[in-house]
């Protein structure tokens, strides 16, 4: 059994690579999609957050407007994204989710579980279960992360 360090700078720098890999890989699975793996995490997004603007996503994600605005037009001219206007207020436009898009997002959720069950599946179960366990402190690492 390995030893164990409880310094964070040590773990951080022996993490870091092992998460930018998975997500590198991770994000493979959009190819043949027809789309980017930035607008995989816009459709995340607007799926979560039905009825944002175009000024909300962006910032959201931490891009410029134009960008995004960009990135809309494509997923639109695809049939996956709709610009809504509100019946409270006629100036603003919210996005939603066509049924297309909410399909191509279940397709992508199922390459990337598929992907990453394959891999999982290849550990012991000792391995698998250490896995499991690490679960929820990694998922607390992400508390006010945005």
């Amino acid at each position: 059994m390995n030893d164990v360090t409880l310094s964070p700078a040590v773990v951080a720098g022996e993490l870091r690579p092992v998460l930018l890999r998975l997500a590198r890989e991770l994000r493979r699975e959009t190819s043949g999609l027809e789309i980017t793996t930035r607008q995989a995490t816009l459709l995340w997004v607007i799926r979560e957050r039905d009825g944002l603007s175009i000024g909300e996503l962006a910032e959201e994600e931490r891009i410029s407007a134009p960008a995004a605005t960009g990135h809309v037009d494509r997923l639109e001219r695809l049939g996956l994204v709709e610009r809504r206007r509100s019946p409270e207020n006629r100036r603003r436009v919210g996005l939603g989710l066509t049924e297309e898009g909410h399909a191509l997002l279940r397709r992508l959720r199922a390459r990337r579980t598929g992907w990453l069950s394959t891999r999982l599946a290849r550990l012991d179960e000792e391995e698998l279960q250490s896995v499991e366990l690490a679960l929820p402190s990694l998922a607390k690492l992400l508390d006010g992360a945005a």
